[in-house]
């Protein structure tokens, strides 16, 4: 798996990074794209201690609290982003790697792979809570 990032994605990880993102912006294509980016850097197990780091300060600079945070849809959409980069042709930047995986901006994609109720519940969010329907890929 060959994937780079652009000079903009780096911009964009180092601004999330610093909570200098607007946070009602920042919704699933913005959370895809730092996935990407982490995973492209440190591989996806470093990029899930990254990624949960950012976005409790990111949910803490913005005064919303850690309870926003869940552990289960942050631990799966990272699996979910690897996924498709293990299958994707070599991208240079998130753009052209999202463009060629547009599916994963289907953000109830994660419906396939867990009950509703199951990824909805406190244990869910507290903990990572394997899919209950529809196992994710892993790749190393």
């Amino acid at each position: 798996m060959q994937h780079q990032c652009s000079t903009a994605d780096l911009r964009y990880l180092a601004a999330f990074e610093a909570c200098e993102i607007d946070g009602a912006a920042f919704r699933h294509r913005e959370h895809l794209r730092v996935a990407y980016v982490l995973i492209s850097r440190y591989g996806v197990r470093d990029a899930f201690r990254h990624l949960k780091a950012g976005l409790l300060r990111l949910l803490d600079h913005l005064g919303a609290g850690p309870d926003k945070y869940h552990e289960t849809m942050t631990g799966a959409w990272l699996l979910a982003v690897d996924h498709f980069m293990h299958r994707a042709d070599h991208a240079s930047s998130f753009d052209a790697f999202i463009e060629r995986n547009g599916r994963l901006l289907d953000a109830s994609i994660m419906h396939t792979h867990y009950r509703r109720e199951t990824l909805y519940s406190a244990q869910a969010r507290e903990a990572f809570v394997e899919p209950d329907l529809d196992p994710i890929p892993r790749h190393g």
